[in-house]
């Protein structure tokens, strides 16, 4: 069979997605380890027997809504290939404007930044590979977790990243940070979007948490200010109907200088703060 009557009959069979070409050229490109512009010069070589059953396999897991980053063990954050599995989140661009609205306001001497539930390390390497002075310490309670970031890091060759294993910030030695940094646990555990698509596939415990997904947000929020240096930032991630409850909460910390960034969806994503409070951090 060649490749693109391979890419037809896939196409067809995936056609229940919205992008059921991108994934069937995704799923090809990744079992004969070529891009998408190698398939379309070259439609017409001939798909192996050994390498269809391979395809079939991955087509029928993504018939059942597999996402395609767990089928092909990657997917791209910040223009890096990420190493990806099911004990982690799958990176998404709109976390991206965290690591955007970060580099912004990082100072320009090296700093010692904490990413809170790292997962795949995606936040804290992309920082990390913009800032080669700066040291980034990524956690995760999950220790596959750890192990996939420091994975990602070492294929990377992003050497000023480190990982290790937290539950936030109970297994850490006291330190400050000059900014801490995180996408936690946000959805209300009532949230029927919980069922479909990738997030079915997704650890519950990366993206659930109580109180109307606000548990996790405001035990951080509370928490960072020990861990943070004299005009250190915090920026988080967060549902688009929780900015204004997050920006509550970071006021009653203490912190100042409060605003929320909006993602390339115009959704309320990311709020951010400076704690100024010299005699409430950790010296």
């Amino acid at each position: 069979m060649q490749i693109r009557h391979w890419l037809r009959e896939a196409q067809s069979l995936l056609q229940h997605s919205d992008s059921a070409k991108r994934d069937a050229e995704i799923i090809l490109g990744h079992v004969l380890q070529k891009p998408r512009s190698w398939l379309i010069a070259f439609d017409d070589v001939a798909v192996t027997a050994e390498q269809q059953g391979v395809l079939a396999e991955l087509v029928a897991r993504r018939q059942q809504g597999e996402p395609i980053a767990y089928l092909c063990g990657e997917r791209e954050f910040w223009s890096l290939p990420l190493a990806v599995s099911p004990a982690t989140l799958i990176p998404r661009p709109d976390t991206e404007v965290l690591v955007e609205q970060a580099l912004s306001l990082l100072p320009a001497t090296p700093v010692k930044v904490l990413d809170l539930g790292t997962g795949t390390g995606a936040i804290a390497l992309a920082l990390g590979s913009e800032r080669p002075e700066s040291q980034f310490l990524g956690v995760d309670r999950i220790d596959k977790a750890v192990t996939l970031a420091q994975r990602n890091a070492e294929r990377l060759q992003i050497a000023n990243c480190r990982f290790q294993r937290s539950n936030w910030f109970g297994d850490l030695a006291a330190t400050t940070f000059q900014m801490i940094v995180t996408n936690p646990p946000y959805i209300d555990a009532d949230d029927p979007h919980l069922t479909q698509g990738d997030v079915n596939f997704e650890p519950r415990s990366a993206l659930v948490a109580e109180g109307q997904g606000l548990a996790d947000l405001r035990l951080i929020i509370e928490q960072a200010p020990q861990w943070l240096a004299p005009g250190g930032w915090l920026l988080v991630e967060h549902g688009w109907q929780q900015h204004l409850s997050v920006q509550a909460l970071f006021v009653a910390a203490g912190f100042d200088s409060v605003a929320t960034r909006y993602d390339y969806g115009n959704n309320p994503r990311v709020t951010y703060g400076k704690f100024s409070h010299i005699s409430n951090s950790l010296l």
